[in-house]
Order: structure tokens, then sequence, then C-alpha cells
């Protein structure tokens, strides 16, 4: 048997993994001076921090690094369980680079262990789905080389459209210029944006409401969805659940017996999109171009 592994931008619920036996490093996120661990929500409160976003609170994030990825692998190492990894896109931040260091590290000491990384070149519960998948193909007896390969050869299958409400905090991340949020917020744009194959935020549209926003993310997921009976969809938000509900209905209202699972964005991620993002993921027909 072998150990699958991630980090905590899969933005799925603690228990979750905890019941499907998926064991994930925590990322870091600072608020006014002070580290926490993005822990899916065992202990972190994602509703005080939902309000201290709200309140104008601009936290930050850190990668996870090269020890910290060192003690995550090492118990399984040393017990000589084979390990896969699932991991948040290294086109958005360094932390994947860091895993494949600490690999590197491991290896030195213990050249027979059966270390496999997956760059997901995704994000949030882009990320996640992808990991729902590999979870079914685990308990299935997929061998660990052959999920690693599979899901290398088909990350880019998995679709992520998501809008922002505030153009503000994707400028504080660095996703866009002072002068598109500055003009996008005073026209009231609300960009439609997906991940490029190489694992990159994109904007793709620009619609000048908060109902077309919405409507586009339904029309893009539903125009390349491979099972078009019953999909697997992950609706995610900070703290626009009404927005969220929306795309539900409107998503289900075409695709009656589609599994929707509805999930709160995390810290680390909300920390760049601020309130009010709603994204859609799911598993296309297509690969992202």
């Amino acid at each position: 048997m072998y150990q699958l592994l991630t980090d905590s931008t899969v933005d799925l619920p603690y228990q979750l993994l905890k019941d499907k036996h998926v064991d994930f490093v925590s990322m870091n996120v600072t608020i006014d001076d002070q580290e926490y661990a993005d822990d899916l929500g065992h202990h972190f409160d994602l509703t005080d921090f939902y309000h201290r976003i709200g309140n104008g609170v601009m936290p930050s994030t850190a990668q996870i690094n090269i020890g910290q990825f060192i003690e995550f692998f090492k118990p399984y190492v040393q017990a000589h369980t084979p390990i896969l990894y699932l991991g948040f896109s290294s086109d958005l931040s360094g932390t994947f680079n860091n895993a494949q260091q600490a690999k590197a590290m491991l290896l030195q000491d213990q050249p027979d262990a059966e270390i496999y990384l997956v760059d997901s070149r995704a994000a949030c519960c882009g990320e996640g789905l992808m990991l729902l998948d590999a979870i079914d193909k685990r308990d299935a007896g997929m061998p660990i080389a052959q999920l690693a390969d599979w899901l290398t050869e088909n990350r880019l299958y998995y679709h992520q459209w998501f809008t922002v409400d505030d153009l503000n905090y994707l400028y504080h991340g660095g996703r866009v210029s002072r002068t598109s949020a500055t003009v996008g917020s005073l026209l009231q744009i609300k960009p439609v944006m997906d991940v490029d194959p190489l694992g990159h935020l994109r904007p793709v549209q620009k619609v000048r409401s908060r109902r077309r926003s919405l409507t586009t993310l339904v029309n893009n997921t539903l125009a390349d969805l491979r099972d078009q009976t019953k999909p697997r969809i992950i609706i995610a938000t900070s703290d626009a659940q009404e927005a969220a509900q929306t795309v539900r209905e409107k998503i289900l209202a075409k695709v009656p017996d589609a599994e929707i699972l509805l999930e709160h964005i995390g810290p680390t991620i909300t920390s760049h999109t601020g309130l009010g993002c709603v994204a859609v993921f799911s598993f296309g027909k297509t690969k992202r171009q």
C-alpha cells in the first residue's frame, strides 16, 4: 500500500482527508504580523478570517519550505512506505520546487525510497478535484506509479473557472496591474478567469455585472464537461454562499444528476482573491489551451 499526500491549497475539509487517509502539509498565512497554519479548518477559524478580510486586512502567504517537506515526507520514507504527493501549481508558488529539492535530499540517504511528485498545475479545489479522483483510483487498486502517470497525463483536463468581486486583492498578490484593478473597480468589471496549461491564473473575459460573471462560469463549465450525466463538480467560494448557490442551481437546471460539492476557499487562496470569489472546477473533454 502507498500513502497519498497533498498540501492545504486543495481546500477540501480536514475531516474528509482524514477519513480518506490522506495526509497534508500546511501553507502559512500571516495576518497582522502573526503567522497561522492553513490546516483546512481543523483549528484555523475561517469565519473570523473572512471577517478580518472584510474589514480590510491584507494577509500574506508563505510557500512551504524544503525543511517542512523533509519533515513531512521523512516518516513515510523511514517506514519504507511509497508516497505520492499532489502539489499546488508550480507556476503559482515555489512550493512544488521545494518538494522536489526535499525529495532529492531524502534520496541521498535512502536511494531506494519511492517518492512520486505530481505538479497539479491547479489551485484550490482544482487540485482538490484531482485529489478526489486520485483517492478513487487508489481505492480501486491502481498502483502508485500508474496513478502518478495518470494524474500527470490528465491534469490539463481539469478546468478551473472563477470570478472575483474585488480586483484589489489580485493586484495586491501581483495577479493584475494597479491600472486594471482601479479601472475595473470603477467600471464594476467582473473578470472571468481560468488557470492556463502551465498552471498560471489568466483573465479570459470581462463582464459588467456579477450576475453575468456567474452565468459565464456556468456556461464555460457546461460547454466542456467530460461526463454529461453525473459529473463531479466542485463549487468553492470565499464567503459568497448565495452566489455559489446560484451557480449550483444553474448547473443542476442543465445537469440534474450532477454531483456538486460546495466548499469554502481557505485562507491561502482567499489571501489572493479576497472575499466574494466564486470558482467552479470540473473534468473536461478537452485540455486547457
